[in-house]
């Protein structure tokens, strides 16, 4: 685990933990000798720590030479044990028994892959490989399906671009990042969630509210953070298939090689094909986007004592096409939509520890991106080619035994040449569109007590168009007891706007006919705060998780799209006047029996917006969430079982105002529920699985506005509540070759 934890730690922007090239192994088992897997190891009074593999065997940083011999096992439901490690050649034994609470880093839910540290000032949740594999995570997307507090949506009914929300606000609010860096910026934010495919990620982190400022000042609602499987702590060779019975095809490869003692590397490769037409409500309209992707990446990794380096290269290739059938009004024009993209990616990051005892460190972060877009939505044209760069250079240190201290420069630059065409109109050129972000950080951890951590974080930036702004941001945690933890978070967050490339999908509809842009748009200006609690209650040799959290998002600056003057236009101004957005949520689990594990959540969201003088409900999204997940594993290891089901309830909500002398749809639409299902079969290297996603077939009744007129004034493929087609029936196999993993 030495140097998945070292990737992690850089990646986060903090010390990291090189010293030894040596490393301890050993196996941690319950009390019938049964592998744990996913046990926790750390060596005592440190945060150095490794997780079991699937035999329960684990291998840790060896720091023997600083004096400390003693390992903690935990693994929640078992009773903590510390063991004295005599050697560097021995091989640890633990064993855990029941009927305790847990001290340590603590999973929650451990057999859904769903984790919250107790130890991180910011409120984050990790999802791992195990919740990924509870639901058919072929993307980014559909990692989220059992998760609570993202909920992923369609954007549009022609597309197929999804969008994902986080405390009530779109994904444009929140700052996506792939290994720490950030990524799908502009025409990207639209798309991104099916860029990265689920057999390539390694784990998920969601963080609420405002972010660390080392990250930049893009977060306002959060941070999604995306880590890929590393080359030098993965196997030498994973094959994932899956198929569905609407003809979705998806095969996923990857590699890892080790090149010598300090070299390794690993290749990714992704095909996908839905190619069939699906039309099931008979509108004319296909359900679903005819898709081919072809996505493929080659990552590097260099260890040499105290020096840690990455590089990394990733393709994409995607054609999307959807529109009309060609049965339908045969003797005029179709109206089709094609989406040609191209996307090319590279990172490179270096770190050197200048002082092992005082954490001292200093690191290198680059990544450059390039997106190439050519689409059509009927006679309407949009092309794009977006360049991005991002760097970042930091340096830590441990001032004191209390006292962290953060700083660093960072870069980012957007370069954007753009051309939307709607025939009948003006053409809309923003050929040169430049952003320059230079900026500054310094960010100061505090603490005072071993149950009270102080963040504060300050940043400075220029942006070449709006000028010099200042992000500040603090948050605090306090743990009163052992079993709860005490979160709070305020902070500011801004966001410049790229109208074109972040909404070019509502060319599939005829509102672009009255589409307005006011000159001299904002830079995005909000603040959020909030607080949240967790409780690890233990019941008997079990434990209860509970969580709640609040969390408000004030504008003081806004780009409002207005869906609401004109029902035949949308328009794009400044905010004049109050926008918000409340979100509260509550979740708890527990584990009824050993394997049987149900999570249950709810969540409410309050968001408003003034539009054009008067204060209204977003449109398009459920106010109220319910969500209940259940899983359950057979006991027997080599030959285990998974049942995994999944209920998500959603609240009704407002719809964009209709017209009221020719009202086209209604003012709001009802509650609505959508269920999954999935049945697992594990041997030794590979597992089977088949499921059903939307198993009741719930769809939106008619998701286009005029579907049999597209050329018409009343045409609108936007208007997306819920899903937009219906069951569907899969299968797959996941297949990997184990080896020795580096760590």
């Amino acid at each position: 685990m030495k140097h998945l934890y070292i990737i992690c730690i850089l990646l986060l922007n903090v010390s990291f933990s090189f010293a030894h090239n040596k490393f301890i192994k050993g196996i941690v088992v319950d009390e019938n000798d049964q592998p744990l897997i996913g046990a926790n190891v750390v060596w005592l009074n440190t945060t150095i720590g490794a997780s079991t593999d699937n035999e329960g065997r684990f291998e840790i940083d060896n720091i023997l030479d600083d004096d400390n011999d003693m390992l903690v096992g935990s693994y929640i439901g078992l009773q903590s044990d510390t063991v004295e490690v005599m050697s560097c050649c021995q091989e640890v034994f633990i064993k855990l028994y029941s009927n305790t609470t847990l001290k340590e880093v603590v999973v929650k839910g451990q057999g859904m892959g769903t984790m919250n540290s107790r130890l991180e000032p910011l409120q984050t949740q990790k999802l791992g490989v195990a919740e990924f594999h509870r639901a058919a995570c072929c993307n980014l997307s559909e990692a989220f399906e059992t998760n609570a507090s993202v909920d992923v949506s369609y954007s549009d009914a022609a597309t197929g671009a999804k969008q994902i929300r986080l405390l009530g606000l779109s994904n444009v609010y929140v700052q996506m990042m792939t290994e720490n860096n950030p990524n799908f910026r502009g025409v990207a934010s639209l798309y991104g969630l099916d860029y990265i495919p689920g057999p390539w990620m390694e784990s998920i982190q969601i963080s609420k509210g405002a972010a660390s400022v080392k990250n930049g000042y893009e977060a306002v609602t959060g941070q999604i953070n995306v880590e890929y499987k590393k080359p030098n702590n993965s196997d030498p060779l994973t094959v994932n298939l899956f198929g569905s019975d609407n003809g979705r095809m998806e095969g996923n490869v990857d590699a890892n090689v080790s090149l010598g003692k300090h070299v390794s590397t690993g290749l990714f490769m992704h095909y996908s094909n839905d190619k069939k037409n699906h039309d099931a409500n008979d509108d004319g309209f296909l359900d679903r986007p005819r898709l081919e992707q072809i996505n493929a990446m080659n990552r590097w990794t260099i260890n040499k004592g105290a020096w840690h380096s990455e590089l990394g290269f990733k393709f994409i290739k995607e054609n999307r096409e959807s529109g009309q059938t060609p049965h339908i009004h045969p003797e005029q024009d179709l109206y089709e939509v094609a989406l040609n993209t191209e996307r090319y990616e590279a990172f490179m990051k270096n770190g050197i520890v200048l002082n092992h005892h005082n954490n001292t460190s200093i690191a290198l972060i680059l990544s450059a991106s390039r997106h190439n877009l050519k689409s059509n939505y009927g006679y309407n044209t949009y092309d794009l080619t977006q360049n991005n760069l991002y760097g970042s250079l930091l340096f830590e240190t441990d001032i004191r035994e209390k006292h962290q201290l953060s700083t660093g420069l960072s870069f980012v630059g957007d370069f954007i040449d753009q051309t939307m065409l709607i025939p009948g109109e003006k053409p809309l050129y923003n050929p040169k569109r430049e952003e320059y972000v230079p900026g500054a950080y310094v960010q100061y951890t505090y603490k005072p007590t071993h149950n009270i951590t102080l963040l504060a974080g300050l940043r400075g930036d220029h942006h070449n168009q709006y000028g010099y702004f200042v992000t500040p941001r603090f948050h605090a945690k306090y743990d009163p007891f052992e079993w709860l933890q005490l979160r709070g978070s305020v902070g500011k967050g801004y966001r410049s706007v790229n109208v074109l490339a972040e909404n070019n999908n509502y060319l599939a509809s005829s509102r672009v006919k009255n589409l307005y842009i006011a000159e001299n748009l904002d830079m995005e200006d909000a603040l959020n705060w909030g607080f949240s609690a967790s409780a690890h209650i233990p019941v008997g040799d079990k434990e209860i998780s509970l969580t709640a959290d609040y969390y408000r998002t004030e504008f003081n600056k806004q780009v409002v799209m207005d869906m609401e003057t004109d029902p035949n236009g949308i328009y794009f101004y400044n905010l004049d006047g109050k926008s918000y957005a409340n979100s509260v949520q509550v979740e708890a689990g527990f584990p009824l029996f050993r394997g049987f594990e149900v999570r249950a959540a709810y969540r409410f969201n309050d968001a408003k917006v003034t539009y054009n003088g008067i204060l209204k409900e977003k449109a398009l999204q459920s106010r109220h969430k319910g969500l209940l997940t259940a899983s359950y594993q057979t006991p027997n290891y080599e030959k285990r079982w998974q049942f995994d089901y999944t209920l998500q309830l959603n609240g009704g909500g407002r719809m964009p105002s209709p017209d009221s002398a020719n009202p086209l749809w209604n003012e709001r639409f009802k509650p609505y529920t959508v269920t999954h299902l999935q049945i697992s079969k594990f041997f030794k290297n590979c597992s089977f699985y088949i499921g059903a996603e939307n198993l009741f077939n719930f769809t939106q009744s008619n998701p286009i506005i005029d579907a049999a007129n597209p050329f018409g004034n009343s045409f609108d493929a936007t208007m997306i509540w819920g899903p937009v087609h219906g069951r569907s029936l899969y299968a797959g196999i996941r297949w990997n070759i184990p080896g020795h993993k580096s760590h």
